[in-house]
């Protein structure tokens, strides 16, 4: 005879079925074709499938019995079992023992062996070679109303075609029916008892069609069937009819498929099923009756709600799977419904009204539809919640039920759940592995806006939908999901790069299984969270060189640091060297390709000429819109070209921002450079004017106003150029070295020229100091105009003294008089003007000086009053000495108003 692991399954099955009736192969044909569908059957039985859980189990069964060494040899024994790994499912063994381990003195759980031959001997069921039951339509359901409302119609259904999750129990919290597991006869009680467990291993549909077609036994003490009434009807003594037990369970089982039975029905006022007052029946009957219509007041909910959303193309891919997972209960309910039509026809088939015990009953079916009436319930809630949502907002509803402490609605929710985010799995691998974005119903949280130019896809194309953000993904995360794909797009379509996405990043699978799904958005913080990770750093990473490498983004912004803000020292004062006489012109006279000879030539004369020709040809003089009055000073300005990939960074926003900084560096620059030619001017006259003593009270105003000029502008520079532009800049490039995406370049850059702008006084909130400041800037430049025209007038008078008197000695020398009387008289006229002149001169220093005083007061009470402490700090540097603060009582803050000022910066 061949060993056990020679025979094929098939084989031992027909062995087993042979050993278990008794009979030979042939007589066991029907039989081994019905134990083949039922092990291929998707049964799953409603058990917590804990191992921990079912070994405690045991061992308690043990200790109950008083076998307390056989419980320590089992924990013994199960311990090494754990630590060997040699089976897969010791789950499934230990609840094998815990079903043989039970009470034997209990008769519900001791049964012989020979029931299963009674069970498989039995007749099988009319469709064993047909269709499965769990196929049938409901509506076909042979239930014979000669009365039935002509609404049924309207109310059928059909069951979905979606495969199975799990069937429902129809064993409720009570014991299993005796009338389901019926024996050969009422002396076989012990074997339909043992019968009852191979029963439960079975689709419980196959177990009630086998019992339709078996002989059933009477079951109570006598073997005499009770009489039949025409209507299963009772009357009571004054001959009213009085509705039956058994027509209200065909009435509910019609109820149950949203079909109004002959006494039941859904009244639309009250939106529930009701029977009618005027229907003779008691109390009991009633209240039972109408606590069962809820189960198909429930069924109905959600079958509208699938019926209305299931044609639905609108309704989009994550609401389809949502309507395919309702689907999947409702089969199992119609699996339910399908069992009970199956009992029910058997007692029609037999013509032979059942008792009590073996019959359906009104109690049996609130037993039966115990835990479909959860499910249900949750289905209904879930479906009220879901109403008007979809895509992501939709995964967030069915999220949001998953907190619950019932494992089996929590199992529930998580399978739903799973079939929910499939969908958004999909839809989210395809962007991160391929940068493609499949969204024809806007499901997803990522957005993309086709109007959107290329220059502009980093910024405007994709944008993230928050309200279809799912619950259980991360806001970081979705914003790492909106950036790995945004990547991908800006490398094909901007930077032109045709690596493939798989040579960028190992890409991973795409077609997870619903419960993959499921699995990987439960744990957000490990699988899922990696996967992001890894796809969100190797795709920045590889950007980030593309730009460097190829487009040379850094030496491109520490060009903007060189020459838009000045950072290029010698570039800066060659240039406004050669470009002195040029900008001192009307700015209606200027030509553009003058000025840019010029700028060349400042290249190729400074060090800027050892950089990048790729640098300076972006490079470039631009004049800004000429005003009536302004001179080349006003309207000059240097420009920097970009486009392509790093225009992302430097944006027309930003090159804005740069020319405003720009415009007022050179424009402080050149009071620097104002300030310069004046104290050349006065160090190289002083000696020429030592012989115009009565110049020296109007000189010394020039030189007290322009210390205090240079005092301003020197410390000015000092805070632009040390405090605001070099802090900046280095926190600028330490944030830049040690970006890890795009979008932290363009934030640490942004913050960087708002900070810039901020502290320069170029924003809305310091415009005031800003008017100030242009005033100190015009009060430098009347002042040179006045110094210089003192002076031009002072070495005219000079001059002119100067050949009268070479004059007179040349007179001298020739032996005549130096001078006349007459000429004489005129020299002293003419210098007795010129020293009329000199209180003039004086009265305007003294008014420009006032002024100029006046101006840098208030821009020190402004600075004081900041918010800003840099700004604070810049007065302290301006009136070290407090001169100013001596002549403006203004700037001397009382002690509560300092304190006050403080405890608002603190």
């Amino acid at each position: 005879m061949a060993t056990l692991d020679q025979k094929s399954p098939n084989v031992l099955l027909q062995n087993l079925c042979c050993k278990i009736t008794g009979k030979s192969e042939a007589d066991v044909a029907h039989q081994f074709q019905y134990a083949v569908r039922v092990i291929g059957s998707n049964y799953a039985p409603t058990i917590e499938r804990d191992e921990f859980l079912v070994s405690e189990k045991i061992k308690k069964e043990l200790l109950k019995q008083r076998r307390e060494a056989d419980a320590a040899l089992f924990s013994e024994l199960h311990r090494k079992l754990q630590t060997q790994g040699v089976l897969k499912h010791r789950w499934s063994i230990l609840y094998i023992l815990l079903s043989l381990c039970e009470d034997p003195r209990k008769p519900s759980n001791r049964v012989p062996v020979c029931s299963y031959g009674a069970l498989l001997a039995q007749a099988l069921p009319r469709d064993v070679h047909s269709t499965p039951f769990y196929y049938a339509r409901p509506q076909s359901l042979p239930l014979s109303y000669p009365e039935r409302s002509a609404t049924a119609h309207n109310s059928s259904m059909a069951t979905s075609g979606i495969s199975s999750m799990g069937a429902f129990s129809i064993n409720g919290p009570g014991p299993t029916p005796p009338s389901l597991l019926t024996g050969p006869g009422p002396q076989a009680v012990g074997e339909s008892m043992r019968g009852s467990r191979l029963a439960w291993t079975l689709p419980v549909s196959s177990s009630l069609s086998g019992a339709a077609a078996a002989p059933r036994p009477p079951s109570g003490p006598s073997s005499s069937p009770a009489p039949k009434l025409p209507q299963r009807q009772r009357r009571d003594g004054d001959g009213s009819a009085e509705i039956g037990e058994a027509a209200l369970v065909r009435d509910i089982l019609y109820v149950f498929q949203g079909i109004d039975g002959k006494f039941i029905k859904m009244c639309s006022s009250e939106n529930c099923y009701k029977i009618d007052s005027k229907v003779p029946l008691c109390k009991s009957l009633r209240d039972t009756s109408s606590r069962l219509a809820e189960l198909g007041w429930l069924h109905n909910k959600i079958r509208k709600y699938t019926d209305s959303h299931s044609l639905d193309r609108a309704f989009g891919l994550v609401g389809q799977s949502f309507c395919a997972a309702l689907h999947q209960e409702l089969k199992e309910y119609y699996r339910l419904l399908s069992v009970l039509h199956a009992q029910l026809q058997v007692e029609d088939d037999q013509g032979v009204n059942m008792i009590v015990d073996n019959s359906l009953t009104l109690k049996r079916l609130l037993v039966w539809t115990y835990d479909p009436k959860v499910r249900l319930k949750t289905l209904a809630a879930l479906v009220d919640y879901c109403q008007g949502r979809k895509g992501g907002e939709l995964a967030s509803a069915v999220h949001a039920y998953e907190k619950t402490g019932d494992p089996h609605m929590r199992a529930l929710i998580q399978h739903i759940l799973g079939l929910v985010s499939h969908p958004i799995l999909n839809f989210l691998y395809r962007w991160i592995y391929d940068g493609e974005l499949e969204d024809t119903y806007h499901e997803f949280f990522v957005a993309s806006d086709p109007s959107v130019k290329t220059d502009r896809l980093w910024h405007d194309k994709y944008s993230l939908r928050k309200s279809m953000i799912p619950s259980f993904i991360t806001m970081d995360q979705a914003r790492k999901v909106l950036l790995i794909g945004k990547s991908i797009n800006f490398l094909h379509q901007v930077c032109h790069d045709r690596t493939p996405p798989g040579k960028i990043m190992p890409a991973s699978k795409s077609t997870d299984s619903p419960k993959d799904a499921a699995v990987l958005f439960t744990d957000l913080e490990g699988a899922f969270q990696s996967k992001i990770d890894a796809a969100y750093f190797e795709t920045s990473k590889y950007l980030l060189d593309v730009l460097n490498k190829n487009y040379q983004l850094l030496e491109h912004l520490q060009a903007m640091r060189r020459y838009l803000l000045l950072g290029q020292g010698d570039f800066i004062r060659h240039l406004m060297d050669l470009l002195k006489p040029e900008l001192a012109r009307a700015a209606t006279t200027l030509y553009q390709h003058n000025l840019t000879g010029i700028l060349e030539t400042a290249v190729r004369a400074t060090n800027a000429q050892f950089d990048s020709p790729e640098i300076l040809k972006r490079l470039d003089v631009r004049l800004l819109e000429v005003s009536p009055g302004d001179t080349g000073w006003d309207v000059f300005s240097l420009d920097y070209h970009v486009e392509g990939p790093i225009a992302t960074v430097f944006t027309r926003e930003c090159m804005s921002h740069y020319l405003r900084v720009f415009n007022f560096l050179w424009r402080a620059k050149r009071m620097e450079y104002i300030l310069t030619d004046i104290w050349k001017g006065q160090m190289c006259n002083a000696k020429l004017l030592k012989s115009m003593p009565e110049l020296s009270g109007v000189l010394h105003q020039c030189h007290v106003l322009a210390s205090e000029m240079v005092h301003f502008i020197h410390q000015m520079q000092y805070y632009i150029t040390f405090e605001v532009l070099e802090c900046s800049w280095d926190e600028l490039w330490n944030k830049v070295q040690q970006a890890q995406d795009l979008d932290h370049i363009i934030s640490a850059h942004d913050v960087f020229l708002d900070t810039v702008i901020s502290r320069c006084l170029l924003d809305v909130n310091n415009r005031s100091l800003l008017n100030q400041l242009r005033a100190v800037f015009d009060q430098i430049i009347e002042f040179q105009n006045v110094q210089d025209t003192l002076y031009r007038s002072a070495l005219e008078e000079l001059q002119l003294r100067i050949q009268f008197e070479d004059k007179k000695r040349r007179r001298e020398e020739m032996g005549e008089w130096g001078v006349t009387a007459e000429q004489e008289a005129e020299e002293k006229r003419r210098v007795q003007e010129f020293k009329d002149t000199i209180p003039k001169m004086c009265s305007q220093l003294r008014l420009l000086t006032h002024f100029y005083q006046g101006i840098v007061q208030e821009f020190l009470r402004l600075l004081m009053t900041s918010s800003d402490e840099s700004l604070q700090f810049f007065s302290f540097r301006l009136d070290f000495n407090e001169h100013y603060k001596a002549r403006d009582p203004r700037l001397r803050p009382s002690l509560g108003a300092t304190r006050g000022r403080r405890s608002s910066n603190i």
